[in-house]
């Protein structure tokens, strides 16, 4: 075989039965032999055990602390948007691997554990390496599961590869591989879901480890912040969601659109009577059916019924309002504040 890059990735044999109360590092150190640059992954499920996040109960009875926002449902599944800002079934709560009636649930900061691990790891060794705390989470679109990084401490947790050239001179624009998710389900490999070995150890990529005094942006990095979410609902709870119109549920359909965007899905719905009068860049009262003073910066005036206009900005994070000088009829639409 020719010259190319490598890396190698071990899981040991031998961990205990974690306790709350534990240390990790203690635990786990003489089953590995570290070097500088390596990366060391641990799954979510002995760092909660370490840090007493078991308790008695299903995953019912801890859905709604762990919960920030329901997502979809499906039967007996539920997907959330957890306090972590992860989405994931059930919140990221694990019945398995524990005793019989018992849950895991995810840790309070995995960044923060990534952290006191890692640099357990540096004052007991003098080793440099990363660390990477990795949870099960299903994916849209795709059938199965793998392990994400849901904590991680000094290691890059992505590789920005924006403004670079291919090699056919084509420019990278937004290319941004999620290095600490690949590593992440690398490591699932070797550990094996039944495989009682909850550590690994990665190494070959020593590009990605950190300065010891850096910790870098932790996982939380890898989380799309909701106004740049695209799939903040299932297809069910979008359409009932922007019915409902309940306070706080439009975060969930992203940032405010811009007056383009709403004014196009307006025109959609031609057929439920529904029709933009004027809209930013219309002269007031030069297009047919526009209305004096309209439109205001940034607003539309429309005409339809109300409940579908209601329903339709607040999907887009608008609101509807009544303008006491207008004709009957006629309503204005303005984006929701920040």
């Amino acid at each position: 075989m020719g010259e190319g890059s490598a890396i190698g990735i071990v899981a040991p044999d031998g961990v205990p039965e974690i306790r709350p109360g534990d240390d990790l590092a203690a635990l786990l150190l003489p089953l590995l032999d570290l070097r500088d640059g390596d990366i060391l992954i641990v799954t979510s499920k002995i760092v909660s055990k370490a840090e007493g996040r078991v308790r008695d109960g299903d995953r019912d009875s801890a859905l709604a602390e762990e919960t920030d926002r329901l997502v979809a449902r499906r039967g007996p599944t539920s997907i959330v948007r957890t306090r972590l800002g992860l989405t994931m079934a059930a919140a990221g709560i694990d019945a398995s691997n524990v005793e019989a009636g018992r849950i895991v649930l995810l840790p309070l900061d995995p960044d923060a554990s990534a952290r006191r691990l890692r640099e357990a790891v540096l004052t007991r060794t003098g080793r440099v390496v990363g660390v990477i705390v990795t949870d099960t989470a299903g994916r849209a679109w795709r059938e199965g599961q793998t392990d994400i990084a849901v904590g991680a401490a000094g290691v890059r947790v992505a590789e920005p590869y924006g403004g670079r050239v291919d090699a056919y001179g084509n420019e990278l624009a937004v290319t941004l591989p999620a290095v600490a998710d690949e590593i992440a389900g690398a490591a699932e490999l070797a550990q094996h879901k039944l495989g009682a070995r909850p550590v690994a150890v990665l190494r070959g990529r020593a590009d990605l480890v950190l300065p010891a005094d850096d910790h870098g942006p932790g996982a939380a990095a890898l989380v799309r912040p909701e106004a740049g979410d695209l799939f903040g609902y299932g297809a069910r709870e979008a359409v009932l969601r922007a019915l409902e119109g309940r306070a706080g549920d439009d975060r969930g359909f992203g940032a405010v659109a811009t007056p383009e965007e709403i004014a196009e899905g307006l025109a959609r719905l031609a057929h439920h009577g529904v029709e933009v009068l004027a809209s930013p860049g219309t002269a007031p009262g030069t297009a047919p059916g526009t209305v004096p003073g309209a439109p205001e910066e940034g607003r539309l005036a429309v005409r339809g019924p109300r409940e579908v206009l209601e329903a339709v900005a607040f999907a887009h994070r608008w609101r509807v309002t009544r303008d006491g000088d207008d004709p009957p009829g006629i309503l204005r639409l303005h984006p929701a504040s920040p």
